[in-house]
C-alpha cells in the first residue's frame, strides 16, 4: 500500500491528485505545520532525514521529491497512462516540463516569498532598510525573471490545451503548484496571461483534483 505523508496547503497536494487521477488505492498520513514558523513538524524526519513533504513510502520502499515522486508512481503504478510512451516523440517534451515545474518555474516563486517575508520579518529597527534592499532586488532580479517565465509558459499554452500537446499527462500535474502559486500572488494574471489562468481554471474542475482536496484537506491555492 502507498502512504502519502502529506503536509497540509503544500506541494504534497499534487501526489495526491496523481494518485487520484491513476485511481490508485492509498492511504494518508496527515502533517500539521508549526503554527509560528509555518514548517513541517519535526516528525517527518522519521520518515525522510530532510523532514520534508512530499514523501511516499511504498511498501518498505520511500521516496522523497514530487518529481521523483511523479516519475515513480507513473512508471510503476501508471500502466502507461499520463505519460508518451517512450518511444515517442513527446516522451522528451513531457520529461522536460516534469522537471521544469521545480528546476525552472518555483525559484522565482520562491525568491519572491522570501523577500516578502524579510520585509514583514525584520526587526523594527531594520526594517526601513529591509524593505528598500528588497524592493530593489525583485524590481531587478525576481520580477523580471517571473515575467520571462510566466510569458514563456503563457505562450506555450496558447499553443496547446496543455503543457504536452493536447493530452493531460502528469507535466500538467507537476506544473500546477507553480502556476496555482503564481495564479494566487498576481491579482493582474488572467488579464496578463489568460491561457495560464484557463489553465488553472481547467485542472480545478477536473474531476479527480476536487477528489483529491477532499483527501487532503484546506490547500489555499484551491
Amino acid at each position: 500500500m502507498i502512504t502519502v505523508h502529506h503536509l497540509e496547503d503544500s506541494r504534497s497536494q499534487r501526489v495526491l491528485w496523481l494518485l487520484e487521477e491513476l485511481e490508485i488505492p492509498y492511504e494518508i498520513k496527515q502533517y500539521k505545520r508549526d503554527p509560528k514558523t509555518m514548517l513541517a513538524p519535526a516528525e517527518l524526519r522519521h520518515v525522510h532525514p530532510l523532514g520534508k513533504s512530499p514523501v511516499i513510502t511504498d511498501d518498505k520502499r520511500t521516496v522523497a521529491e514530487t518529481g521523483l515522486i511523479v516519475d515513480y508512481l507513473v512508471e510503476r503504478h501508471g500502466n502507461g497512462r499520463l505519460a508518451p510512451p517512450a518511444d515517442s516523440e513527446a516522451r522528451l517534451n513531457y520529461e522536460y516540463w516534469l522537471h521544469y515545474a521545480e528546476g525552472s518555474a518555483m525559484p522565482p516563486l520562491l525568491l519572491h516569498l522570501v523577500f516578502d517575508t524579510v520585509e514583514k520579518k525584520a526587526p523594527l529597527v531594520i526594517k526601513p532598510i529591509a524593505k528598500v534592499i528588497s524592493a530593489n532586488v525583485k524590481k531587478q532580479f525576481i520580477r523580471p525573471q517571473l515575467n520571462l517565465h510566466l510569458d514563456y509558459m503563457e505562450n506555450e499554452l496558447r499553443q496547446h490545451r496543455w503543457f504536452v500537446g493536447d493530452e493531460f499527462s502528469a507535466a500538467d500535474i507537476m506544473m500546477s503548484f507553480p502556476l496555482e502559486a503564481a495564479s494566487s500572488r498576481q491579482p493582474d494574471l488572467k488579464g496578463r496571461c489568460p491561457n495560464i489562468a484557463a489553465f488553472v481554471q481547467r485542472i480545478h474542475e477536473r474531476t479527480a483534483y476536487q477528489r483529491a482536496l477532499e483527501a487532503g484537506g484546506p490547500y489555499a491555492y484551491a
